[in-house]
């Protein structure tokens, strides 16, 4: 696995696709520090996810709706799942690597959990 740039991309769910995605779901990436310190802030929502990268915790201060956030490892496996609700701050997870958020309620229906091995592909960045 190859570093990552600030960027959109796919996101792929081994196993998932239980909402008709098929397992692809659309990708934003942020890996800059700037880039992922905005992250949702300021948002009404996304289609999708966002890849913070690296990442191993999170915080939902400022933010205006409630996110399911996932802890992935070094190998895109998901160690950990949860529902934040907006002004919470998450504790770190040791061994994440890279964290997944979007909106709450919508990574079960993809199939994510603990277990889950993920895949990203990335697009031209713009």
């Amino acid at each position: 696995m190859g570093r990552w740039r600030n960027g959109r991309g796919r996101l792929h769910i081994e196993g998932g696709g239980a909402d008709g995605t098929g397992g692809a779901v659309p990708l934003e990436i942020a890996t800059s520090y700037r880039a992922r310190t905005r992250g949702l802030l300021g948002r009404d929502g996304i289609e999708g996810a966002l890849l913070l990268s690296p990442a191993s915790s999170v915080h939902t201060f400022r933010m205006r709706f409630p996110i399911d956030v996932a802890y992935l490892d070094g190998k895109l496996r998901v160690i950990g799942v949860h529902t934040m609700k907006p002004g919470r701050m998450g504790a770190p997870r040791l061994r994440a690597r890279h964290v997944l958020e979007s909106e709450a309620g919508t990574m079960a229906g993809w199939g994510l959990r603990p277990g889950t091995r993920v895949h990203v592909e990335e697009r031209n960045s713009g």
